[in-house]
Order: C-alpha cells, then structure tokens, then sequence
C-alpha cells in the first residue's frame, strides 16, 4: 500500500529528446548558511534579500521580497507599497477572466502589477518555485510570474507560477485557486507549481512579476506582504552526508494530526484524507504557531475531528493540478493566519538544524520505496512530512500525518534514521521544505 500526494508533471510541450527526469516525478522548493539563525525586528524592517550557495553542486538562491521597503525596488505599474502590503492604487490595466474549472462567465478585472529587477543567482538554474504572502478581499485576486535569460541570452516570455486568492468560490472567492497548464516552450515549462528548464538549458537571470487583480469598478484591492522565489540547480543524486550539528536532541511540540483519519472525507478535493499528507502537514506547522481557523470558520466541517484539516485541504486545492499539494498555494494558506510562509531547498539536514534550534518545524518533501526508510509501514511517490525535531544521536523526529496507516493521531510523531531520511529527502525533492513562522521570528544569515 502507498501514501501518495504525487504531482502529475505537464509534459504536453516537451521536446522529444526530453531526457529521463532522475531527480523526480512529482513537483517541486534558497538557502540559509548552517551557521545559524537570527530572530530579526518587525516583518517589513528586511531589506530584499538573495542567498546563494554555489560552492558546492547543489546550487540553490533564494530571493526574498517583503513589504514595505523591498517594493520599493524594481517596477511598478498602478501599484504602491504600504506598511500593509503592496497594494493597488490606480490599475492602469484591464483584463478579462473566464474561470473555466468553475464554469462562471467571463468577468473583467482591473489590474496593477509590480515587477522584480533582474535577479542574478551567481549560476544557471534549471528550476524555480515562487512563493507569495496575500490578503485577497472577495473579488480580488494575484497571479504570480517568472520570465528568465536564457544561455543564448535570450528572454523568454512570462510563465505563469499560480493564480490564487484566499478563499474558495463558495465563500465568496473570486476565481478557482489554480495552476496552468500547457505553458511548454521549447526550453522550459512548468510542472504544476515548479518551472523546469529542459535538458542543458539554464536561466543565468530571472525577473518576477506579480498581479494584483480586482473587479472592474470597484476600489477592493488585494494586500502583498511578501513575494519570492527559490532558485536552483540540482545534480541527479546527493548523497546522505551530513554529521549532526547541535549539542543535543530537541523535539518541537507540533501537534499531531494524521491524514489517514480523514480517509473519504470530502472526496471533492483531491479525493480525500488519503491524500491530503500537504494540508495535514501545514495545518500541524499553522497549529503550532497557535492559528488557523476559528470554531465559526469551522462550522461546515463534519466530522468535527481533526476540523482544520479539511479546511485546509479545501483552501489549498489546485483546481487544474486538481489536488491539495501545490506547494506555494499550502504556504499562503499559512500566509493566511498573519504567519510568513515560502517554499525553499536546503542542502542536507545540517541546514534544517538551526531552523529546528529556533523553534521552527519545516514540512519536507520525500518520496521512498518499499524498506527504504524503517519503520515507516508504507511507500510513496510524493509525500509531506513535519520534521519536528532530532534525537540526541542526530535521527529526525518526524509528525508523519501517515501515521504508519494507523488512523490514529498518537501514531503521527515517529523517529526516522537520518542518513536513511536524508537521502529520501534530497533525491526525492531535492531538500524542498515549506518555511512557516510568525513574522517577527526570521531565519536569516
């Protein structure tokens, strides 16, 4: 039996010659220095910041941009930034939208943008995954781009990383949350959430724009506390290799909650429980940092066990991918309870050891075999998990919401080997981690 949330990759515009894809089959996650942590001053009080690491073969730079003062850098086109966010002001644009996963007519938008400089990482990446912090009143929304030079110092077009808006269609949601599919050219595409460059193909410099969208007529405007990407360029294996860094064990208390026991629940989105390892995982991360949705917000979910679970998994469904695991869309629903949530890589567990330090859970992306990694009691071909902590000797303390197929939240929190998980981790995802913290705790160099 397996656990699976898997990405169905969208190959439609590949090149023939497209080579095996080693690394992965399902989608994909900067970097911070093992060296440690900083708790830094009020969200906003952060300059723009691009973190490289290319010593080694795992290449990886995040790009970080938060409001007020990192929009003040690159374009803006009918947009202002505040001590609230970035917002819009007077749209100088107009487009029109048809959200063909909810049948609904077409509607006009008016809409801002801001737009990134050119962001060199210092090497060629071959993948790059936004994130995004948002308030999206009711009829508005944002759509997060990427556009990059390639070897031949070529400019491509503007590939579009997500369309999202805060809350479902039913409560009063402007559009479906969704990916797009079919943007393959040539050189790249993207996978869900993750753009991919084909074959030897590489980006030296990337620029990301972001739109800010509401109803034609009205003055509503959706609110950017923070926008980024995580940039990399990954070999095919990496080895397991790290040594344990800390003094001793720590285990955080993340709450335990397992998918398995939302099994058929509220199947509309991605099938249900069975499924749902990425919203289990964010809730657990969310929870902890004691938010999430309130008693009223949950009034809709029966059976009332577990209740944010399914919340979450409804409030982070991709409506194209048509499944709970895009990865940016998890980390803005945590976005949505005033929490800063990205997407990023790390190199090996001796870079999540300052994060656990800190008091900050990471969800990490691994897939496994059969007997791959002990005491698991299940394969899978895409799967979320908290690593909550380490073990004196250096193992990775885990809330696993596979909860070894056992329908019960005392089975979530499990110990793992770390040179076996390790392993998993970084060829599995490539080290992806979802990020989630309140504003005033930053990881930073």
């Amino acid at each position: 039996m397996s656990v699976s949330s898997s990405r169905q990759s969208d190959r439609s515009a590949a090149p023939a010659t497209l080579p095996r894809l080693t690394r992965r089959q399902l989608v994909g996650g900067g970097v911070l220095a093992a060296g440690g942590l900083l708790l830094a001053g009020p969200a906003g009080a952060a300059s723009a910041t691009t973190r490289s690491v290319a010593a080694t073969d795992q290449k990886i730079a995040n790009h970080h941009f938060r409001a007020p003062f990192d929009f003040l850098r690159g374009s803006r086109d009918g947009v202002l930034p505040s001590a609230a966010g970035l917002r819009l002001l007077h749209p100088t644009k107009r487009r029109q939208y048809a959200d063909l996963a909810a049948g609904s007519p077409t509607v006009t938008y008016d809409y801002g943008s801001w737009t990134s400089p050119w962001l060199g990482q210092g090497f060629g990446l071959t993948e790059l995954i936004s994130s995004w912090n948002a308030d999206t009143p009711n009829g508005t929304w944002i759509e997060s781009q990427v556009r990059g030079v390639d070897e031949t110092g070529t400019m491509s077009d503007w590939f579009v990383l997500g369309r999202w808006c805060s809350n479902d269609l039913a409560d009063g949601g402007a559009i479906s949350r969704t990916s797009v599919d079919g943007q393959g050219t040539d050189i790249a595409t993207v996978w869900t959430d993750t753009l991919h460059l084909y074959g030897d193909h590489t980006f030296g410099k990337v620029q990301l724009r972001i739109l800010l969208m509401r109803k034609a007529g009205t003055r509503l405007t959706p609110s950017v506390r923070f926008f980024g990407a995580v940039a990399s360029n990954l070999p095919s294996d990496v080895p397991a290799t790290s040594t344990f860094g800390l003094r001793r064990g720590i285990a955080l208390p993340v709450p335990t909650y397992s998918q398995e026991l939302h099994e058929g629940q509220y199947p509309q989105w991605d099938n249900g429980g069975e499924a749902w390892c990425s919203p289990t995982s964010t809730s657990m991360i969310v929870a902890y940092w004691h938010k999430g949705p309130s008693a009223k917000d949950l009034a809709w979910v029966e059976p009332k066990v577990d209740p944010q679970v399914p919340f979450a998994a409804r409030n982070v469904y991709d409506a194209a991918y048509e499944g709970c695991g895009n990865w940016p869309f998890n980390t803005a629903y945590a976005g949505r309870w005033g929490l800063e949530g990205y997407v990023t890589r790390l190199r090996n567990l001796r870079e999540a050891e300052p994060f656990i330090k800190a008091g900050i859970p990471l969800a990490t992306s691994i897939a496994f075999e059969p007997g791959q990694l002990d005491g698991a009691g299940y394969s899978t071909d895409g799967h979320l998990m908290v690593l909550a902590g380490f073990t004196d000797a250096g193992d990775v303390v885990m809330n696993d919401p596979a909860s070894h197929l056992i329908k019960s939240d005392d089975a979530v929190r499990t110990t793992y080997r770390r040179d076996q998980f390790e392993s998993l981790w970084l060829n599995a995802s490539g080290g992806t981690v979802y990020v989630i913290h309140p504003t005033w705790l930053r990881p930073r160099r």
